[in-house]
């Protein structure tokens, strides 16, 4: 197959430009790992550090990640949605990759999401979930901001979801992680004296994620 840089889908507002990340030449190809970046209205995009971090755990796994820009990002069509309309972008991307992509989706299926974007993966989730399609066997949200941009009312998060957060984080407290997971009864591993975007613990991150990634694979061989 050829290896694709960039992919584009179609979503309910019209392009959605992604980039996709390989893993090592003669590495065995997995699966796939769909990421996704925080706000668009305050600089957030594909290619925010974070994202990318979490795309290098991905294919250190033998993941194809695919990082999309949400709506007015890059060339992605149409107007930033407060998370509604992203999230049912994604689910379509999520459908058209699989059908485009059989071999790989046929493989392992992970989700990672930073700040808002975590709150698209949460509600993504809970509509592949409700609509009796294939769900992630891991879901790693960083900087967890589900409830700022909640629009689906009986959110279902599977209990393989792991949290990570900054101790330090400026931007979404630490204590929306702790409220999210106790409401959830999920843990949250802490980074301590990491802001929100991580700097100075970029490859901490990674290592946490890739083991989320790893264990994500344990459990559908299990």
């Amino acid at each position: 197959m050829e290896r694709l840089k960039t992919v584009q889908f179609q979503g309910k507002a019209g392009v959605i430009d992604c980039a996709l990340d390989w893993p090592e030449a003669g590495q065995p190809i997995t699966g796939w790992a769909l990421i996704l970046h925080p706000h668009p209205l305050h600089g957030g995009a594909r290619n925010n550090k974070v994202v990318t971090t979490m795309s290098r755990a991905a294919t250190s796994q033998g993941l194809v990640a695919v990082r999309p820009d949400f709506r007015g990002v890059g060339l992605s069509a149409g107007e930033f949605d407060h998370g509604q309309g992203e999230t049912w972008d994604m689910l379509e991307l999520v459908q058209q990759f699989q059908n485009q992509f059989a071999e790989i989706s046929s493989g392992h299926f992970m989700l990672g999401a930073f700040s808002f974007g975590t709150s698209v993966a949460a509600q993504l989730v809970s509509l592949l979930a409700s609509s009796g399609q294939r769900t992630p066997q891991a879901l790693v949200l960083a900087g967890c901001a589900v409830e700022r941009f909640r629009f689906v009312e009986d959110l279902q998060v599977p209990e393989y979801t792991y949290l990570v957060h900054g101790q330090e984080d400026e931007v979404v407290p630490l204590s929306e992680s702790i409220d999210f997971a106790i409401a959830h009864n999920l843990a949250v591993s802490v980074i301590p004296a990491a802001g929100h975007f991580f700097h100075g613990k970029l490859i901490l991150l990674r290592d946490l994620v890739s083991a989320q990634w790893q264990l994500g694979m344990m459990r559908q061989s299990a």
